[in-house]
């Protein structure tokens, strides 16, 4: 092992503000303290005399996302404490990417508010010579398909949605109260936990375990299908990483700290990898009500509202547009790529049931 400083130059970026730059559709990304979308939150112009950190490097949050990094094949401007590390060495962009997951595995080192300023070239990371031979191999990425499913590209006018109360849109379950099982990397049931990352996936388990699990560690056991959930529904955090919201296109088992959220049956239409995109970003938009330490439980989500694309039905009433936010999803870049995960394969067999197995709290 190695210091970051030792495989990497480090110096501090550009340190521009949004605010003070002009925001275009496309010209120079501008790198901020973020732990999502790469990083970028926009496109700046081009300030003359300020030459941007360069292409080939990673972007490093001291502050804010504290240590969220970052690779980029491209230049780009930073504001407030990003840093910039180039590496001393050539390595390939497989190699660039699993430093940023390394340097990111440190995050714990600084909770509470902690910034990593004058500590974080101090940490360990492998040396060259000890990364995996199989990311050493990875020399060639094959890119996404940028191109939409659907020409139809649809404009948001949300001055014409709806506000929908949280029970008429979704049948609202609690999560298992579990204890979690050993883990099995060669299972097949991944655990839904209260994260904002890796759509909520912590660990991943083989059903054998699961069902020999209880929640305490001792007896009585519950049941099998207490503990597994249907696919085809989002996950929400109730706590913890409160309001972010996943699609699970697999049977799964969860915290209690998750409520697992599926299409009210009157609707008569079951969720799909294109609608819950849609569903969960607005889900995620109402994270700032549940700040402070407010939990998002079964039995306070029912009263939340939701404000939704509607249509109205043959008695005059409003219902969601579902049709909408499935066409507006795949009109936009990369929907293809949802395809894939939308035909995920669930090879155990349990037996069939109308409903999730776990009774709305």
């Amino acid at each position: 092992m190695k210091r970051l400083d030792e495989i990497f130059d480090v110096w501090y970026g550009v340190n521009l503000e949004v605010v003070n730059s002009e925001v275009v559709e496309r010209d120079i990304p501008f790198v901020s303290r973020q732990s999502v979308n790469n990083g970028v939150v926009c496109h700046v112009k081009r300030i003359e005399g300020i030459v941007p950190n360069p292409a080939h490097t990673l972007s490093i949050a001291v502050s804010g996302s504290v240590l969220s990094t970052f690779y980029h094949d491209y230049e780009y401007y930073s504001g407030r404490d990003v840093y910039v590390a180039k590496p001393k060495i050539e390595l390939s962009k497989a190699e660039m990417l699993y430093y940023c997951y390394v340097i990111e595995q440190n995050k714990y080192r600084y909770n509470y508010g902690r910034g990593a300023n004058k500590t974080f070239r101090e940490i360990l990371v492998p040396s060259y010579e000890e990364l995996p031979e199989s990311v050493k191999r990875q020399d060639v990425f094959v890119p996404f398909d940028t191109q939409p499913l659907s020409p139809k590209k649809l404009k948001l006018n949300t001055k014409e949605w709806q506000w929908f109360r949280y029970d008429d849109v979704f049948q609202i379950f609690k999560g298992f109260y579990n204890k979690k099982p050993e883990e099995n990397l060669d299972g097949e049931i991944p655990f839904i936990g209260a994260t904002d990352s890796n759509n909520g996936i912590t660990s991943i388990h083989d059903i054998e375990t699961i069902e020999l699990a209880s929640k305490t560690g001792d007896e009585p056991n519950a049941p099998l299908e207490e503990k597994i959930f249907d696919p085809n529904c989002i996950t929400v955090s109730n706590n913890g990483s409160v309001g972010y919201a996943f699609y699970q296109p697999k049977k799964f088992t969860c915290t209690h700290d998750v409520n697992p959220l599926y299409l009210n049956k009157k609707w008569g239409k079951e969720m799909n990898v294109y609608i819950s995109m849609f569903l969960c970003t607005v889900i995620e938009m109402e994270q700032f009500r549940w700040a402070y330490g407010r939990k998002w439980r079964p039995k306070r989500m029912p009263d939340s509202l939701i404000k939704l694309p509607a249509i109205l039905n043959t008695q005059g009433e409003y219902e969601p547009d579902w049709q909408w936010m499935e066409d507006y999803i795949k009109g936009l870049p990369y929907s293809g790529c949802l395809e894939q995960s939308s035909h995920v394969s669930y090879p155990i067999s349990t037996e069939e049931d109308d409903s999730p197995s776990i009774a709305a709290e």
